[in-house]
């Protein structure tokens, strides 16, 4: 991953969009505790679970982009670090929700897994191909996201065109709770 490209996307951007509309859906219905944004970008998310009472760690390798989060709530836990060189450790059984929101890092789901807490909630979204289109190291298969949480309750899962006004390719999605141990 070429983070240079991701800084200089950022520096450039003036807006950070509205949050993902899956994050909303579901956090907006479990009460609020530690969420762990991994890849958050400028924060769309990150912003809206620390105003809906959730204590967000955000994670991005993007310095940029990190800095458009500070910007705009200092008070968040808002951390530069290159997750493909596993910079950041994601501490078992440490979170109430973690979110993976187009992503793509195979290796990270598992970890998440062990990070969520018995009860707590993963949300990913990654893109999977378009009609007539192939697969690429940012896609995962279709159907492949949802086996990666077989083991775990699944409270949503889709495959489509995405539901989100920021993002225009075909999308897999998944909120997946631990079970209770």
């Amino acid at each position: 991953m070429d983070l240079r490209r991701w800084d200089e996307r950022y520096r450039s951007q003036s807006e950070i969009g509205p949050p993902t509309p899956l994050v909303t859906e579901i956090a907006g219905g479990l009460k609020s505790g530690k969420a762990l944004d991994l890849a958050c970008g400028a924060g769309r998310n990150t912003l809206w679970l620390a105003e809906h009472g959730w204590k967000v760690t955000a994670v991005d390798g993007s310095r940029a982009a990190i800095g458009l989060l500070t910007a705009r709530n200092p008070e968040i836990d808002a951390r530069v670090a290159n997750l493909e060189k596993h910079e950041y450790t994601i501490e078992p059984n440490s979170w109430d929700l973690i979110a993976i929101c187009y992503y793509l890092q195979r290796d990270l789901f598992e970890q998440a897994k062990r990070g969520v807490m018995p009860g707590g909630v993963i949300i990913a979204i990654v893109h999977i191909p378009g009609p007539g289109e192939g697969l690429t190291p940012f896609r995962l298969a279709p159907g492949e996201l949802a086996a990666y949480f077989r083991d775990f309750e699944v409270l949503h899962s889709y495959e489509g065109p995405p539901r989100d006004p920021v993002h225009h390719n075909r999308v897999a999605q998944i909120a997946a709770r631990r079970p209770a141990e």
